[in-house]
């Protein structure tokens, strides 16, 4: 039980545990599972053209295929990610828990009540998330991994009651995307990186509070599931941080969110013909939920996230609406260019610093 071997979470316990305690997915039928695998790999690659075409971003590479899954299969490909991302937060942890056998007979006990507290996080997202690019991988696990979860993608279009085809491709540009933006945009992965290392270090970190909103969170996560889409686990364990820091982070985070988005409504309709319907019908789903549901998504950092995508999507439209998508292209020329968090809410700052004040932003 050296220290060297400890670890703050069991990881291995929060797979059995998420995966276990999961919710199934809709019910179809063999047959019917199959088509929607089919067709969503078939639309993930139409939508790489369709992204190509409209964002003016060149992929020199050759992908991998998309992943589609089920939620325990989700579980199993983003643990990998969660734990790459969480190894120097568990480290710096474990740095202040203190050594000696009772500091580590403890760590190992806690490791597994943490684990079991993280599955039933991951259990909560697994039913939630539509897809993702899991950009942060171990490194035997390649250079990123795009994945679709298809009992979510078939379980929302049925509440929405919206068209299959044009739901699965909708999807598919979004998070086709983000592969995008990660490939066509070599430096942005490394940055993206830098900026969460510098978020852990400059944060002061404190076992017991980091532990105990892992265990709010889980509670909330099981309050959920005896009563009756898209989040980090960094984000479930934030704390307080120095603000330059972390406004860094959620401006980069904001644009490749916003972008997505902007994206995936600005294909037009002549690819997705009831795109309009769709966001209209998907927007309200996302301001309808439960008391319990509330709870959960402020304690994941998930309205956060969407504060994210509602804010970069605005910065993108301003932006490509003055100068054009070549012109908001250079916003991935370098670090440098990438807009501050101020930019970010007033997008007519980061036109006139790139481009210059003769161009402006229409009202």
């Amino acid at each position: 039980m050296a220290s060297s071997t400890m670890r703050l979470i069991d990881w291995d316990l929060a797979v059995v545990t998420a995966t276990r305690v999961v919710r199934p997915g809709p019910t179809v039928s063999y047959q019917e599972a199959a088509d929607v695998v089919a067709q969503l790999r078939e639309l993930a690659g139409q939508a790489e053209e369709h992204v190509r075409t409209f964002t003016g971003l060149a992929v020199e590479r050759q992908h991998e295929p998309v992943a589609v899954v089920d939620r325990p299969g989700w579980v199993r490909s983003a643990i990998g990610g969660f734990r790459f991302l969480m190894g120097p937060l568990e480290e710096r942890l474990l740095e202040r828990r203190g050594t000696g056998l009772g500091a580590n007979l403890a760590t190992a006990v806690g490791a597994r009540v943490t684990g079991a507290q993280v599955g039933a996080i991951l259990s909560y997202l697994a039913s939630r998330v539509l897809g993702q690019y899991e950009v942060f991988l171990p490194p035997d696990e390649g250079e990123g991994r795009l994945t679709l979860v298809a009992p979510n993608v078939v379980q929302v279009e049925r509440q929405l009651g919206v068209d299959p085809h044009d739901f699965r491709l909708w999807v598919c540009l979004h998070e086709v995307t983000h592969r995008t933006q990660f490939t066509a945009v070599p430096w942005l992965k490394d940055h993206m990186h830098s900026e969460i290392a510098a978020f852990i270090d400059a944060s002061d970190l404190d076992p017991a509070a980091v532990l105990g909103r892992l265990r709010a969170a889980a509670g909330a996560v099981a309050a959920a599931a005896r009563g009756r889409s898209e989040v980090s686990l960094l984000e479930a364990v934030q704390t307080p941080e120095p603000r330059a820091v972390r406004a860094g982070l959620t401006a980069v985070m904001s644009l490749v969110e916003g972008h997505g988005e902007f994206v995936m409504d600005g294909v037009g309709p002549e690819i997705v013909p009831s795109v309009a319907e769709i966001r209209r019908k998907f927007d309200s789903r996302r301001h309808e939920v439960g008391s319990v549901d509330r709870v959960i998504r402020r304690l994941l950092g998930l309205d956060l996230k969407m504060r994210q995508y509602a804010e970069g999507e605005r910065f993108v439209r301003a932006v490509v609406a003055a100068v054009g998508m070549p012109g908001f292209n250079a916003v991935w020329t370098s670090p440098q260019t990438l807009p501050t968090r101020d930019e970010i809410r007033r997008p007519a700052a980061w036109v006139d610093r790139i481009h210059g004040a003769q161009k402006t932003i229409p009202a």
